[in-house]
């Protein structure tokens, strides 16, 4: 538990020094990346809109009666699943010691950790791994494309926004045929990621439509570079 604890709490160091980065470059990037904006700010509003009044109070209640443990137990469920795609991801990187580590997380989840319920793998030094079809086909060269904000899924970018659809079949979940288990499946993941967002947004500053976007674009960039990105500052 308190491995966890200390993966959750460096997942918001993390997000905290991104957010920081963010406020230094909103100036600098402000007309960069992001020729359809009078596109994606109506859809931001939107997005938004239904957070506010729909499913942020859903995670803010099921933060409110979900006991820690439980709520821990959750994500790391999820997360396990997870591990299908970021083998998936690995592999088609070319990163097989990566792949490696996917699969024996999974094993050691699935088989030690309850199906997943315990992280043991990240306990035994197996760190997890972060990877999606978006950052494969950024990794074969394909280019971002311009910033892109989808309706209900967020930001996104023409690259990213492709990648959803083979990273959607992938994994566990997408294998479910019962759709109403499926759609169970699928609402309790996304109540569950937002509420790991809820201390997050208190870093947000400014003009929000602005800040998400330069914070999205960077933390993709950094995951397609896989950390070896140029500091320009």
């Amino acid at each position: 538990m308190r491995d966890h604890c200390a993966h959750r709490l460096g997942r918001s160091a993390r997000l905290l020094a991104l957010a920081g980065l963010s406020l230094l470059s909103v100036a600098v990037q402000a007309g960069e990346d992001d020729p359809w904006e009078s596109f994606n700010r109506p859809i931001f509003v939107f997005n938004d809109t239904l957070d506010t009044y729909a499913l942020k109070p859903l995670a803010q209640g099921y933060q409110a009666v979900t006991p820690q443990v439980i709520e821990d137990g959750i994500g790391n469920v999820f997360a396990n699943i997870g591990e299908i795609n970021n083998f998936a991801n690995n592999v088609l990187q070319g990163k097989l010691h990566d792949a490696g580590v996917d699969t024996a997380r999974f094993v050691f989840n699935t088989i030690g950790g309850g199906l997943g319920f315990f992280d043991v793998a990240t306990q035994a030094g197996l760190q997890r791994n972060d990877e999606d079809f978006g950052q494969t086909l950024g990794a074969w060269g394909v280019s971002s494309g311009p910033y892109l904000m989808l309706p209900f899924f967020g930001p996104s970018t023409p690259r990213d926004a492709v990648g959803l659809v083979p990273d959607g079949y992938a994994g566990l979940k997408g294998s479910i045929s019962h759709v109403p288990t499926r759609n169970s499946v699928w609402a309790v993941d996304v109540v569950d990621s937002r509420a790991e967002l809820l201390s997050a947004e208190k870093v947000i500053s400014g003009d929000k439509y602005l800040f998400v976007r330069n914070a999205y674009l960077q933390n993709r960039e950094f995951k397609v570079q896989d950390g070896q990105v140029e500091d320009d500052f």
